[in-house]
């Protein structure tokens, strides 16, 4: 850039100095022995010099604000002016004097003022180019390079000999210039992206700017009557398109902004209010699956940034390598495009602004040698975690933008919180499922219990159970003996749900197994522990009691494994009592040891006597104070209650048990059986 400078610099100066020996020549009749070529060659020269200083300049600029690049327009465009005016200020002050008429200053004077316009027409047609390819296109690529590469060759159109206003060579090329010039004109895409302050500064800048084209085109073409006759007009096809390119494009520029003046402030909230939007919409669910919620984005990405294929990678459970959805793109170039990434020494980071993790960030990556010369790679966040990645292929080196980078963020979030949805809503059907398939699982813990109690005419006896979840690990049953002997076995497995209800559908088997050998409670209880310890999980026991009723006897065997102890109302003494025995529950101690834990316990029964089982479900649930319902209160209930039948008093017991707890929705399963002798 440097070396640029200086040789237009030094360029300039050769040729104000041959325009100097040329008016000396002149006024002397001399014949300097130079080709009327070398002049010319060295202005055209000058021309491609100080072009490619501004082309070197404007790449390093990578700034998005448009205000920045009218405001270097209107900067060089007022040194010129501010230079020419004082020029002619000085000219001016000395029209009284000799010097006034002498034709070296005046071509001093001239050559400086051309040189200065020079610049400023060719900047600012840098800048108009920066402009016009913002939101670019391949086609619009392509008629900018046409148009450009004209422009750039009628730099050296007045090395045919022929003069602009007898050429038809001229006018052919210029009317294909002014053509081009007007179609370019007409992409402004970069205006909409004005807010209403920066609009109104664009309107004054540029405004300005083409004040400065008329004064400086009506200053170096059409000079003023004292000039010499070689400078009466400018036969350079580069200098009048440009100043007719640039015309263009800045009124068209006013135009466009003062028309879409009136609607910024409506565009700027309909803006916000679709910000907005996009923020709300996170809550609902898009799509119908999620290969169409990719493929919508895949598709969509690629409209909005003008790329011409891609590709996505989703990683899928159980799946080592990721799925790969491929768009104008084979299999082949994708894994060609994989090894250029690779390779690649131009990459560049784009720090996610809402995630500080590094696998969350953007990455745009250049390529020197490549049918593509840059590519976008966008990561899918999906519940906090990248579960893919999308890669925006373009033609165009610096193909993508700021707004461009802003919408595909957009798109990557939208489609991520509809995947979120699709997979949410796939669990709430999977849970759906589950519950479904629980509930079948109630309906046969259900029949596992027993409907009809077995019993005689000597007792009555019925039951009640509730778990808090679908399936519990409470258990009773009964079992006939003989026409005068009964068992009654209830049982609590350790924890809930599920597993519970497992270990609860073993030990019904069990039960109906060994109760059919007519064992003593004690002996049944040895060869249920015995038959538990091979199936019952380490963690895991049952507290049982087993009952053997004898009605012709009137008498009850009993023996307990670490169940809660049996309430028992004694009609003789109108008082009920726990009777106290001791037992280890099943499955703690899974060998022979276990016998020594095991006890029988014998009581008779009389007219009206009452035996109530539970599990630890109802004397252990607790109201919101934290207080139990405890074995007094059931004492209580019990013998406030005994000339009820049975059934009553096992719906007074839940009764009594929902008020005291003051909700119906336990914590615990919770089972009763109640027992009452006629």
């Amino acid at each position: 850039m440097r070396i640029c400078l200086a040789i237009s610099t030094l360029l300039w100066l050769i040729m104000t100095l041959l325009d100097v020996l040329q008016v000396l020549a002149f006024r002397s009749d001399v014949d300097l022995g130079i080709s009327s070529v070398v002049p010319v060659l060295i202005m055209d020269f000058f021309f491609v010099f100080v072009v490619l200083f501004y082309r070197l300049r404007i790449t390093k600029v990578e700034s998005t604000d448009f205000i920045d690049y009218l405001w270097r327009v209107f900067a060089i465009g007022l040194i010129a002016t501010l230079v020419s005016l004082a020029l002619g200020l000085f000219k001016n002050s000395i029209a009284d004097s000799a010097l006034a008429n002498n034709p070296f200053l005046e071509e001093v004077l001239y050559s400086i003022r051309f040189g200065l316009i020079s610049v400023f027409l060719i900047s600012t047609f840098t800048v108009w180019k920066k402009l016009i390819l913002y939101q670019k296109s391949k086609r619009l690529v392509i008629w900018w390079n046409v148009f450009e590469s004209v422009i750039l060759l009628s730099i050296f159109f007045n090395l045919t000999g022929g003069e602009l206003q007898t050429s038809d060579l001229f006018k052919v090329l210029f009317g294909v210039i002014t053509l081009m010039a007007l179609i370019l004109s007409a992409n402004l895409k970069w205006v909409a992206y004005l807010n209403f302050k920066q609009k109104w500064k664009s309107i004054l800048l540029i405004l300005l700017i083409t004040i400065y084209l008329g004064y400086f085109f009506t200053s170096i073409y059409v000079p003023g009557a004292e000039s010499m006759d070689i400078l009466r007009s400018i036969d350079n096809l580069f200098i009048v398109s440009l100043f007719i390119f640039l015309l263009f494009y800045s009124i068209f520029s006013l135009l466009v902004i003062l028309f879409n003046l009136p609607t910024s402030s409506v565009f700027e909230k309909k803006m916000e209010e679709a910000i907005n939007f996009q923020r709300l919409s996170q809550s609902i669910q898009q799509g119908e699956n999620e290969n169409q919620i990719f493929d919508i984005l895949l598709t969509s990405s690629m409209s909005a940034v003008f790329v011409e294929a891609g590709w996505l990678e989703i990683a899928r459970k159980g799946n080592t390598e990721p799925e790969v959805r491929r768009k104008n793109l084979s299999p082949t170039n994708r894994l060609e495009v994989v090894e250029q990434i690779k390779v690649s020494k131009q990459k560049t980071v784009l720090k996610n602004p809402l995630s500080k993790a590094t696998e969350q960030d953007q990455i745009l990556v250049i390529f020197k040698k490549s049918n593509f010369r840059s590519v976008l790679i966008v990561p899918l966040i999906i519940q906090g975690k990248v579960a893919g990645h999308m890669y925006l292929l373009n033609e165009l080196s610096d193909g993508f933008n700021k707004e461009m980078i802003n919408i595909i963020n957009t798109f990557a979030s939208q489609a991520s919180i509809s995947i979120e949805n699709f997979r949410l809503l796939g669990e709430a059907l999977e849970n759906e499922r589950y519950k479904k398939e629980l509930n079948i699982a109630k309906k046969v813990q259900r029949a596992l219990l027993p409907v009809n109690l077995d019993h005689d005419s000597t007792f009555q006896i019925h039951a009640f159970t509730q778990a808090p979840d679908e399936v519990g690990g409470d258990y009773y049953d009964t079992f006939k003996l003989s026409d005068h002997r009964f068992v009654v076995v209830i049982g609590d497995v350790s924890g809930k749900g599920t597993s519970a209800a497992f270990h609860m559908s073993q030990m019904k088997g069990i039960f109906q197994s060994l109760v059919q050998l007519d064992l003593p409670p004690d002996q049944f209880l040895i060869l249920a522990n015995r038959a538990l310890s091979d199936c019952l999980e380490k963690t895991s026991f049952i507290t049982l009691s087993y009952f053997v009723i004898d009605t012709e006897n009137k008498s009850v065997e009993y023996s307990r494994a670490g169940h809660c102890p049996t309430l028992f109302y004694s009609s003789q003494k109108s008082s009920s009592e726990f009777l106290e025995n001791k037992g280890l529950g099943l499955g703690i101690l899974r060998n022979d040891t276990f016998r020594n834990y095991v006890f029988v316990n014998k009581l008779t029964f009389q007219k009206d006597d009452i035996i109530v089982l539970y599990t630890d479900g109802i004397s252990e649930a607790s109201n919101h104070n934290g207080e139990e319902f405890g074995y007094d209160r059931m004492k209580k209930i019990l013998t406030d209650n005994a000339k009820r039948d049975a059934v009553s008093i096992q719906k007074i017991f839940i009764e009594k048990l929902f008020e005291f707890c003051e909700e119906k929705n336990l914590n615990d399963d919770y089972t009763i059986v109640v027992i009452k002798f006629n």
